[in-house]
């Protein structure tokens, strides 16, 4: 449960980490972001074809496999399509804080709640490694959000305290979730295997749907896609040093 507790904090908190650039510099170039973003694609696709996938068809089989894929793929598909996403380049004139930035703002909690419930899932697994190799590709999924975030609420003239200050709350709703989902699987087991299954889907989602293509659009394709390769290679060796 100690271990839960702290892996799931960090990787939650990885979200106010990503948003401390803006302390030191006003912008990211575009390349910069497109090399992180890939990278994190890879790290992400590495811990659900590695890790989190081989682990849900060992605790659960084949068809609890297949739903919670499937169920982690739509449930992220519903909220993709149903709250606002953040496009800080194509809304540069925005000049207060409004309705419908309180909205973006709720769906961010309400995105991060999977997320926490993947983190929450691999902790209750029987692979004591799978949840710290989870927690760190959350987290590191969580950082340019963080920062996206905090561009987007200071470019509706929110102060730049306020805005770490929201920051870290759509970083504890996550936390929340992850304690949620560790508690849950560890009463009713069977969950675990659809759970670890779910967080694979959800993973997978994020990448292809926005990570690959956020880091594809801007000429930068060759550097990002190495970037890619790179994220995938050190989670695979990261999930040795955890197995």
């Amino acid at each position: 449960m100690q271990a839960a507790l702290i892996g799931s904090f960090i990787s939650a908190m990885a979200t106010v980490l990503g948003a401390v650039p803006l302390l030191f510099v006003k912008t990211l170039s575009e390349k910069w972001k497109d090399i992180l973003i890939a990278f994190t694609a890879g790290i992400m696709v590495s811990t659900s074809t590695f890790g989190l996938m081989p682990q849900a068809l060992e605790e659960g089989g084949i068809i609890p496999l297949t739903i919670g894929l499937l169920l982690g793929i739509v449930v992220l598909d519903r909220i993709e399509k149903n709250i606002p996403h953040i496009d800080v380049e194509n809304e540069p004139r925005i000049r207060s804080f409004d309705s419908s930035s309180l909205l973006v703002i709720i769906a961010l909690f309400i995105h991060n709640i999977p997320e926490g419930l993947s983190t929450g899932f691999s902790y209750a697994s029987q692979n004591a490694g799978l949840g710290p190799m989870v927690a760190i590709s959350i987290g590191a999924q969580n950082m340019p959000e963080g920062l996206i975030l905090a561009v987007f609420l200071i470019s509706t003239r929110v102060s730049k305290f306020k805005a770490f200050m929201i920051v870290l709350l759509t970083g504890l709703m996550e936390l929340v979730s992850a304690v949620v989902g560790f508690f849950a699987a560890n009463y009713i087991q069977f969950l675990i295997g659809y759970g670890l299954a779910f967080a694979a889907g959800a993973m997978m989602f994020i990448v292809y749907k926005e990570l690959i293509p956020e880091s594809h659009g801007h000429g930068y394709e060759r550097p990002s896609t190495y970037s890619f390769i790179a994220g995938l290679l050190i989670m695979v060796y990261i999930s040795y040093a955890f197995a």
